[in-house]
């Protein structure tokens, strides 16, 4: 379905449901289609690199705001419920991914047993 134009470099630069001009067309799941609209990042792009960054810093954030509730800092509820929804979705998908994993440290009392998630569901 897509069609590209490119810039001088040869980059997309906009993508089209119909051909306009110079526009080429490539199939949807193309890498360079994937990495226009955020799929994936095409090889050698450097962007791998900011991608694992970005990860990472959200995980950051999810345990300073984690840290925040256990210390009564701030209310969960102080979040917008979307915020919310996807705090609970992202601790509910970890804990599902690490259920099977070494654990070496006991649990603490910390963000579920603070928090009653029952209320959203299964968000996934």
């Amino acid at each position: 379905m897509p069609y590209v134009r490119r810039n001088a470099l040869g980059e997309v630069i906009s993508l089209h449901r119909h051909a306009e001009g110079s526009s080429e067309f490539l199939p949807d799941e193309h890498a360079e289609v994937l990495a226009f609209v955020g799929g994936r990042p095409s090889p050698g792009d450097g962007s791998e690199g900011f991608a694992r960054l970005d990860a990472d810093f959200v995980r950051v954030l999810e345990d300073v705001i984690d840290t925040l509730v256990a210390k009564n800092l701030i209310n969960i509820t102080d979040l917008p419920p979307e915020a919310q929804a996807k705090l609970f979705s992202r601790k509910s998908f970890r804990e599902r991914s690490t259920q099977h994993s070494l654990r070496l440290f006991a649990d603490s009392a910390g963000f579920g047993s603070v928090i009653d998630d029952t209320q959203f569901g299964d968000t996934l």
